[in-house]
């Protein structure tokens, strides 16, 4: 295919003719018209005068090839139930699905919110909405309702679509009062809820609102639902950003676009093919699920593995077993799984035979060079990390080995990707910084490539106030990450750029101070928070999981591994960077995704309201560290 470099260079210099290429990549009713119309920045209408389906291209364009291949594996640790669908099977559920939200009133255009736990009908429920043209909106499975009201209100939905209950870690997670609660807190009170019931928690239903799947999937058994051609530019979903607080900000995203987007990073990045299997071990409440388990690889004739369970339960070799027995050829991960299943016996990763197996990518999080070098090691595949944003629907930042092989470098998820201009600049003049090891604000000038965000839904102005207007005399989407570049063009994540701590006029990364501890044999997790000093404006302070706590028996021993964090931070960055303490707990506060709850930490150390922990995994975490720091 020729070099990576030339590539690149012709996604942006020549970007129609080569996004136009890449239409070819899927079926469509209507050519597009015109490849990108970018006459009003910073809003770019990609493939205008298209029409196409995202159902379409992910089952039905499969079935005069491979209808009896394997599409969707259902595995759930947490119900001890396993299942595949054949792309056949898949067609016929999604129409069923689509017939019952059509007889609940469902229109091309109007919202369904998804509130489910990680089972087959959460994806026959997005592909439905596909299909006639609906518009979904997907909430993570056990929201607490306060957040889950917020969504409900701003989206707007005609139907929700929920289940009696998810399960974690063997215990049930009942979804219906939570979602009984919020709809009684949102103004907007949809017409219809369809419920799947697992017959793990009890449900009274309300009359008139409420429908059970089973019932409607048998009335619908036979039922054929055509797939609706939607024009490119019809939004296919909305997505809200985790951690943003006040009103939900809806990341809107395309059809036409994101279809093309999706079926191009399959080739190039994740290197796909039909016939194979894709695991991603993420939930379809993020982003992550909707491209890389519902619609990528589907689009591109895979099966995909959906998986409700943790990753060490029953034991710390679940998600290897499964890769053995589907032959996963590419898998999808983060590095906080990785992380956690660091803390086990290696030899979980060899009990397998994991040959099927081509790659490992990891994205959601920067990833530190120790859990790349010991997941790298221990699986013997290439691990590659990506860099993205649920706002862009696809990496920013990784490698595209489906066009030019090349060397992960640890701690850097790689260049830019095809379609992205990618800049580092000076967050105060908006200069663009050139050569190597300057820091600067990762940016990306217009027009963003296929398959980002549209909008922020029902927000035209605050999409461009929050995005495109945040660096001084440039009009240009700011990911609020820094970010530093080296010689050959890698990119490295050095945290938010809201996470920058200010130690006596000194700018440090929180990223960088926890690179450094991670590096400390006997740590496992780190997170690194600037608290305000009457002296220094700001010090940064570490909060530390360890490998082996057998370190940690008294205060001397305590003390002593402290020590030699400080000294190990001390020779790698400099004095100036050495955390104020480094304090020891069990677990670290995240959210359900794993982001780590930096703000969080930061407001507790500094005796504020931590404000809404809706998202936290584990609220205990949090009480660890109040309890450290008022001892």
């Amino acid at each position: 295919m020729g070099s990576f470099a030339d590539f690149y260079r012709r996604s942006i210099e020549d970007r129609d003719g080569f996004w136009a290429e890449q239409a070819a990549l899927i079926d469509w009713e209507t050519p597009p018209r015109q490849i990108c119309d970018a006459s009003q920045p910073p809003f770019t209408r990609w493939y205008a005068g298209g029409r196409t389906n995202l159902c379409h291209n992910a089952v039905d364009r499969h079935l005069a090839t491979r209808a009896s291949q394997p599409a969707l594996i259902c595995v759930s640790t947490e119900t001890g139930t396993e299942r595949t669908w054949t792309f056949a099977e898949l067609h016929a559920e999604v129409q069923r699905m689509a017939a019952a939200m059509l007889e609940l009133g469902v229109r091309q255009g109007d919202r369904v919110l998804i509130y489910m736990p990680m089972i087959a009908e959460a994806a026959f429920a997005m592909l439905a909405c596909a299909r006639i043209g609906a518009i979904h909106s997907v909430v993570f499975g056990g929201f607490a309702s306060g957040s889950l009201a917020s969504r409900i209100e701003d989206a707007a939905p005609v139907l929700i679509v929920s289940a009696d209950a998810g399960s974690r870690s063997g215990k049930v997670v009942p979804y219906r009062p939570l979602l009984d609660e919020a709809i009684r807190l949102s103004s907007h009170k949809p017409g219809a809820v369809l419920l799947v019931d697992r017959q793990l928690d009890a449900m009274n239903l309300i009359a008139g609102r409420d429908h059970l799947w089973r019932t409607l999937r048998e009335k619908h058994l036979n039922s054929v639902v055509p797939c609706e051609w939607l024009d490119a530019t019809h939004p296919s979903y909305t997505l809200y950003t985790s951690g943003t607080t006040g009103k939900p900000k809806g990341v809107q995203r395309d059809t036409g676009g994101y279809a093309v987007a999706l079926a191009a990073s399959m080739k190039y990045i994740f290197e796909g093919k039909p016939g194979e299997t894709y695991f991603s071990t993420s939930d379809i409440g993020w982003v992550v699920g909707h491209s890389y388990i519902v619609y990528g690889p589907l689009i591109a004739g895979m099966a995909t593995l959906m998986y409700e369970g943790l990753p060490v339960r029953p034991d710390a070799g679940i998600w290897w077993q499964l890769v053995e027995k589907y032959k996963v050829t590419r898998m999808f991960s983060a590095p906080t799984a990785v992380r956690v299943l660091k803390k086990h016996d290696a030899a979980w990763l060899k009990k397998y035979d994991l040959s099927s197996l081509k790659a490992l990518y990891l994205a959601g999080e920067p990833l530190d060079e120790p859990t790349a070098q010991w997941i790298s090691q221990g699986l013997g595949v290439p691990v590659i990390d990506n860099y993205w944003q649920t706002e862009t629907g696809w990496p920013i930042l990784t490698l595209a080995n489906g066009v030019e092989r090349a060397a992960s470098k640890f701690g850097s998820p790689g260049v830019p990707m095809y379609g992205y201009n990618v800049k580092l600049l000076d967050e105060n003049t908006g200069e663009e910084l050139q050569g190597a090891g300057r820091k600067g604000v990762v940016a990306i000038e217009g027009p963003l490539p296929p398959g980002c965000m549209q909008t922020v839904w029902r927000d035209d102005a605050r999409f461009v106030n929050t995005y495109w207007k945040s660096i001084p005399g440039r009009l240009v989407y700011n990911t609020f990450d820094w970010g530093i570049r080296d010689g050959d063009g890698y990119f490295f994540i050095l945290g938010r750029t809201d996470d920058v701590i200010n130690v006596a006029g000194h700018r440090l990364g929180t990223r960088e101070i926890e690179e450094s501890i991670a590096s400390h044999p006997n740590v496992a997790e780190v997170a690194v928070v600037g608290v305000a000093d009457t002296l220094k404006g700001q010090v940064a302070m570490a909060f530390a999981v360890v490998k082996d706590a057998s370190a940690l028996t008294d205060e001397p021993a305590r003390l002593k591994l402290e020590g030699e964090i400080m000294k190990a931070v001390d020779a790698q960055l400099g004095a100036v960077a050495r955390p104020a303490r480094v304090r020891f707990v069990t677990v670290l506060p995240k959210t359900r995704s794993g982001k780590l709850l930096r703000r969080a930490i930061q407001a507790v150390c500094e005796g504020r309201d931590p404000g809404d922990l809706t998202t936290i995994e584990d609220p205990a975490a949090l009480q660890q560290i109040r309890d450290l720091l008022a001892a």
